[in-house]
């Protein structure tokens, strides 16, 4: 069996992963606020965790691991933006979680086995409360319901190592007058008619941020899982709270055994703001025409625990070694392929994705054009966007067009592969079929084009492959 390492956070040192058990490989990560597009940042922990889920779905089997991301779906920004916009909170919320697939599946990551939405679950996050409630870990307070730190505070900050005495000294939370201690944290809030509320034994109200993630995860996952995953700026205090939620709730388990968090995101350098105005959205990208494959390959080229940095340069870089890759193994569609050893090797280094990609580079210079499709496949980096081209009449179909410019990328990879005589063979056959190959360039980057004259049809061009 494969050994993968990886950083835990709880244990701050890098351990061999040994799952609970191998025959259901449990991950939870923690997914979006759904009241708006995503931006920029919000990708990166979608693309950090979707690539570890597909090294644990090679080493463990797909049918063995179960991977769960939820959506916040009731929230105060979620009606501040409802009440903004006149719109139902419903209205708002699939329009957003919607975006948000849209715009991930086009970073190239793939559906979580479950999307738990937080307003599918009040019932098991009220029954959390109330065995809280019970053991003496939380208490009523003005219609409010309150997790109690001191019930927990021999453990509460170990995974961000901090002290409950030191969070109270530094302490910028509202301290309400019904807080017992400044640190304790809502569970259950009261609603007034115009908000989303639920009946519960403390009134008609909704839950607090922490909870869901903890009632969900239990649902779903159980009382103990494998991985807990997300960007560092959850570390406190919600991922904290889940910790000591969770464990009182739940006494019997231990909530995630190992914790991954990914570093934050800059742009040229700097924090990505509004007033900087360097702050955009993945669609913003994606309109402006960055194929989501180019976002993914720059987010990737830096490992997941370090800083990165989104520059337009690095995206030219990314979009030119993409091209070429693609081109190069553009014949292989019916080859068997499977990943290098030495590729393996970097992700299961605590997924070492650089690594990864230098190895790529060295599969693409010898020549080992199995492996690096093998390779990009398991990043989630295998073409889905056609950047061929291709001039042609209204009458030709979008069939035709996409076979013509398959043709192209085929002929550019016998070039490559200096596989002089194949090329040959293709250009001249192409040609008496109606298309006409040749190499167009844009910002300096040789792309392959096809020229289509006449009316070949499908049948005529996937004939000539």
């Amino acid at each position: 069996m494969t050994t993968i390492k990886l950083h835990n956070t709880r244990t701050r040192t890098r351990e061999e992963f040994v799952p609970i058990d191998p025959d259901n490989v449990r991950m939870y990560v923690c997914g979006p606020t759904v009241y708006d597009r995503a931006h920029l940042g919000n990708g990166r922990p979608v693309v950090v965790f979707d690539v570890l889920y597909r090294l644990l779905r090679h080493v463990y089997g797909a049918d063995h691991v179960t991977y769960a991301r939820n959506f916040t779906d009731v929230d105060d920004k979620i009606n501040a933006r409802a009440a903004e916009r006149g719109r139902p909170i419903g209205d708002i919320t699939a329009e957003t979680t919607q975006w948000f697939l849209d715009d991930m599946g086009a970073l190239g990551a793939l559906e979580p086995d479950h999307m738990p939405r937080a307003t599918q679950y009040i019932p098991q996050m009220v029954a959390m409360i109330e065995e809280l409630v019970a053991k003496g870990h939380a208490y009523e307070a003005e219609g409010h319901v309150l997790f109690a730190v001191d019930s927990w505070k021999e453990h509460y900050g170990k995974l961000s190592g901090r002290s409950v005495d030191d969070m109270i000294a530094g302490a910028r939370v509202e301290v309400a007058p019904y807080k017992k201690n400044p640190m304790d944290f809502v569970l259950w809030k009261p609603s007034t008619p115009d908000l989303p509320g639920w009946d519960s034994p403390w009134g008609r109200g909704r839950p607090g941020w922490h909870i869901e993630c903890s009632a969900m995860s239990y649902e779903l996952l159980g009382e103990s899982f494998d991985i807990h995953g997300g960007g560092n700026d959850l570390m406190f205090p919600h991922h904290e709270n889940e910790i000591a939620q969770s464990c009182c709730a739940h006494p019997e388990g231990h909530f995630a055994n190992f914790w991954l968090h990914n570093e934050m995101l800059q742009v040229e350098g700097k924090k990505m703001s509004k007033s900087l105005g360097n702050f955009f959205t993945v669609r913003d990208l994606l309109d402006q025409g960055i194929p989501g494959e180019v976002i993914r390959f720059v987010f990737l080229s830096t490992h997941y625990r370090k800083p990165m940095d989104w520059t337009e340069k690095k995206a030219k870089e990314a979009e030119a070694t993409l091209r070429k890759w693609w081109r190069l193994t553009a014949p292989l569609d019916e080859m068997e392929i499977k990943p290098s050893p030495q590729f393996i090797d970097a992700l299961t280094d605590d997924l070492n994705t650089p690594g990864a990609i230098a190895e790529l580079h060295r599969l693409a210079k010898e020549k080992d054009y199995a492996a690096l499709e093998a390779g990009l496949e398991m990043l989630g980096l295998q073409e889905t966007v056609n950047f061929g081209v291709a001039s042609f009449g209204f009458s030709t179909s979008v069939e035709v067009l996409e076979a013509a410019n398959d043709l192209a990328r085929r002929w550019m990879a016998y070039r490559d592969a200096k596989n002089f005589e194949e090329a040959d063979r293709l250009k001249k056959s192409a040609l008496l079929a109606g298309v006409d190959l040749s190499v167009s360039k844009e910002g300096g980057i040789q792309v392959p084009s096809a020229t289509i004259n006449g009316s070949p049809t499908v049948d005529e061009l996937e004939a000539l492959k």
